[in-house]
């Protein structure tokens, strides 16, 4: 039996008493990926992205082990309903226009003390002090800096478009508009490099386009951690007082911790393992999320349908943002039909084997997006669910 086969068995075993759709966590794969990002950062603290989690039971799990502090969060309503449960440390990694949710943080010494908010432009400062509502908390903030590797004098950029502070003197900058405002403190600097952390360099019968990334990757680390070293300095002269620095991702956690310019790690992805950490050389770690559907069709010989399955993952439509067909190995979609909204064809020789009601195990493309399609996670351990937990969706919260 093939490992990926002893793992369907297990699945099949510990769900046999549960109706398909369902989502899983294999927990000890869970832990062991942790454990691989601890050692690939090297001593410094990760901070865990949520987005790539969503959901607090396995939050706080991460966070009870050695190696990961604090959480990356996504919206400001996210980060002040974490900061009510408890989570101390909450940095918003993206820029807010949530006035509801700052003027509620200026209210709040608890809330200010938790969250950090990311601005990259003075006109967001403007927008925090306008929502204030008479609240005189002091504000913590982070600026972000671009990490986008630019060539040819700027003409060709790879990397996502975020913020448009690239140099140490912008960064300087905004980081003196801070520091001169009343109400705001300035603690930190966040640098994210998507092009590195979150792009597979071994993309499976692509062989040359695999060689180009890697050498832009190696291109872009080298250009970004001279330019990281030299906006931390920039901005330590105006702030000395700085509190942390934050870059890297699950695919460069072990690149990013070698910048001596680093404080702290963000990943979250790799604790999942989904689809698109497959295509990576330097690590790999092991799959451990998971849903099923149930078969409620056999239209033929070598096909099976299942219900839904069409959960597709955000960014650049196409087939790698597709979940995949995980188990039993060998299905394929219908190249006409794809994953449906309510049924989805599986083609191959093992959909003959399968019976009505049987489990057909899926990974998603990306990691937490599938908690928005599932409202609870069972916990498996070895071939028994030893918990049920919810994921924010089964809390209520949709915060985007």
């Amino acid at each position: 039996m093939t490992p990926r086969a002893a793992d369907r068995a297990r699945y099949d075993r510990a769900t046999a008493h549960l109706d398909a759709p369902v989502a899983i966590v294999d927990l000890e794969a869970f832990d062991d990926n942790a454990a691989d990002l601890v050692r690939r950062a090297a001593g410094k603290p990760i901070r865990v992205a949520s987005k790539s989690v969503r959901c607090r039971a396995l939050l706080e799990r991460v966070l009870a082990m050695d190696g990961f502090a604090g959480i990356m969060s996504f919206t400001l309503d996210e980060s002040l309903w974490l900061a009510r449960a408890g989570f101390d440390d909450v940095l918003l990694a993206y820029p807010s226009a949530d006035r509801a949710g700052f003027a509620e943080l200026a209210r709040d010494p608890k809330l200010a003390a938790a969250v950090t908010v990311m601005v990259d432009d003075v006109a967001q400062l403007d927008l925090i002090d306008a929502s204030r509502a008479g609240g005189a908390e002091e504000v913590r903030v982070c600026l972000e800096m671009d990490t986008a590797l630019q060539v040819l004098g700027g003409r060709v950029r790879v990397g996502a478009r975020r913020s448009p502070l690239r140099t140490p003197a912008q960064l300087a900058e905004l980081a003196r508009s801070v520091v001169r405002r009343p109400g705001f403190r300035l603690v930190g600097i966040m640098a994210y490099e998507g092009h590195v952390a979150g792009v597979g360099d071994s993309v499976a019968g692509r062989p040359l386009r695999s060689r180009v990334i890697r050498l832009m990757q190696s291109a872009a680390r080298r250009e970004l951690a001279e330019r990281r070293a030299a906006v931390v300095r920039a901005v330590r002269a105006v702030a000395p007082d700085l509190e942390f620095v934050n870059g890297g991702g699950t695919g460069s956690v072990q690149h990013t911790a070698a910048e001596e310019a680093v404080t702290e790690i963000a990943a979250g992805s790799g604790l999942f393992v989904p689809r698109l950490f497959d295509n990576y050389t330097s690590f790999s770690g092991r799959p451990a999320a998971l849903f099923a559907q149930p078969v409620v069709r056999r239209p033929g010989v070598g096909v099976v349908t299942v219900l839904g399955g069409g959960y597709p993952a955000s960014g650049v439509a196409g087939p790698d943002r597709l979940p995949v067909p995980y188990l039993p190995e060998g299905l394929r979609y219908d190249p006409q039909e794809g994953p449906g909204e309510v049924q989805t064809p599986l083609l191959g020789s093992p959909a003959d084997d399968l019976r009505m009601g049987d489990k057909v195990w899926f990974r998603h493309a990306k990691a937490g997006e599938l908690c928005e399609r599932f409202d609870q996670i069972r916990m498996v351990e070895g071939d028994r669910v030893t918990g049920t937990v919810p994921t924010y969706r089964g809390e209520g919260q949709t915060f985007l």
